[in-house]
């Protein structure tokens, strides 16, 4: 026996074709498909990857290549008899078709991008909200029949030159984007959203030929903190904020501030202090309302992990939350409801915001751009351990 060639010595007849082949005869076999394509191909690359190709597929189908792909892509001008043998076939031999000659063919990708900045230093798919956002997304593209590809770093391979959303995109011929956590005024961004692609923002307004954007209300969501901190009895009320340079940062900073005007409480600029969503930053602000004359006897914070790291500052005078201090955050991530003291928080519907984002990047992908709307989420206020009435002679 020759050791380099396949197992089992029985032999098979293929019908040779050519440019008049029968598409309604089925090639005479004498073996299981895979055993026959295994002595065929024992030594190409690809019997040894053990993978199918459309030209392997072909000669075991008694066909041409283009016989094979025009019955696997559901073209009426194939024999019925033939195409269910084509199709029999690939099954038993697990054949699929390589993603880039598909899209060759189809000009479609079925693949959608994933652009997520958090910083650098800062988590992105371990941050527990932008980790809820991709399980919705994911859910919400899959079940139309897309692939999500999350784009690593700054850089596109092959030596594609500068940092370039657009060009990352056009790289890997994904048919939509979602951009998460980017600055929608830069210019990358901007030449992205003015290319045509079809983007959709999560709290990222952006604007261009084909693009939509989905966000919590988060004006809201910070005036329902106040209210709540209002109706305990506070009357000294800080914020330790996000990036104001975001959409989510600015908006709930003016929530914050139009709540106080509403309750006829002055805004007092040292009762801001400035945070960049993460804990280290929440603890850094919280130390310096606590340094203050007067300080605060509530803080809103721009979210859930800033107000950790608050907590943890307030922990570290020898002070208590909520004794000395009420802290509310943003989120709902899930680790709220188990810190101690468990948060009061204003929960967002993470996992919807990504569900929503994948309705309206199929919208967008399908050339329904005249329905392309901003999509808000309301919030709820979820109120736990974390607040209570100011200390006694303190408002």
């Amino acid at each position: 026996m020759d050791p380099s060639g396949p197992p089992g010595g029985a032999t098979a007849r293929i019908r040779a074709t050519g440019a008049s082949e029968d598409l309604t005869t089925a090639p005479t076999c004498e073996m299981n498909p895979r055993r026959q394509l295994q002595k065929r191909f024992w030594n190409t690359p690809q019997m040894r990857d053990n993978r199918v190709t459309i030209r392997e597929l072909a000669h075991l189908s008694g066909v041409s290549i283009g016989t094979v792909s025009r019955a696997l892509n559901g073209y009426t001008d194939v024999n019925e008899e033939t195409r269910e043998r084509i199709i029999r076939l690939a099954q038993e031999l697990d054949y699929t078709p390589a993603a880039a000659a598909r899209s060759l063919v189809t000009q479609r990708s079925h693949v959608v991008g994933v652009f997520l900045e958090t910083g650098e230093g800062h988590p992105d798919l371990q941050h527990p909200f932008f980790h809820e956002v991709l399980v919705g997304l994911k859910h919400e593209i899959g079940a139309g029949g897309y692939d999500l590809l999350l784009f690593a770093s700054e850089h596109p391979g092959n030596g594609y030159g500068d940092h370039s959303y657009l060009k990352r995109a056009r790289h890997h011929s994904v048919e939509g984007v979602v951009l998460m956590g980017v600055d929608a005024e830069d210019a990358e961004v901007r030449r992205l959203t003015r290319s045509g692609l079809p983007c959709v923002g999560v709290d990222v307004a952006l604007s261009g030929p084909a693009t939509e954007y989905v966000m919590s209300d988060n004006p809201r969501g910070a005036a329902l903190a106040v209210e709540h901190l209002h109706d305990l009895g506070h009357r000294r009320i800080a914020t330790i904020t996000g990036l104001i340079e975001t959409r989510p940062g600015a908006d709930r900073l003016k929530g914050y501030r139009d709540a106080l005007r509403a309750r006829g409480l002055a805004f007092r600029d040292e009762y801001v202090a400035y945070g960049d969503f993460y804990v280290e930053s929440g603890q850094q602000a919280m130390n310096r309302l606590l340094d203050l004359d007067e300080p605060p006897s509530a803080v809103v914070c721009a979210s859930d992990l800033m107000a950790l790291g608050a907590i943890r500052a307030v922990a570290e005078r020898g002070l208590s939350v909520p004794r000395d201090v009420s802290i509310v955050g943003f989120d709902d991530i899930q680790l709220a409801g188990h810190v101690q003291p468990p948060l009061t928080t204003l929960r967002q519907d993470k996992a919807r915001l990504g569900a929503e984002a994948g309705r309206a990047l199929t919208r967008l992908m399908a050339a329904d751009v005249a329905a392309a709307e901003a999509v808000t989420l309301p919030v709820e206020l979820v109120v736990r351990a974390s607040t209570a009435a100011p200390p006694a002679g303190i408002r």
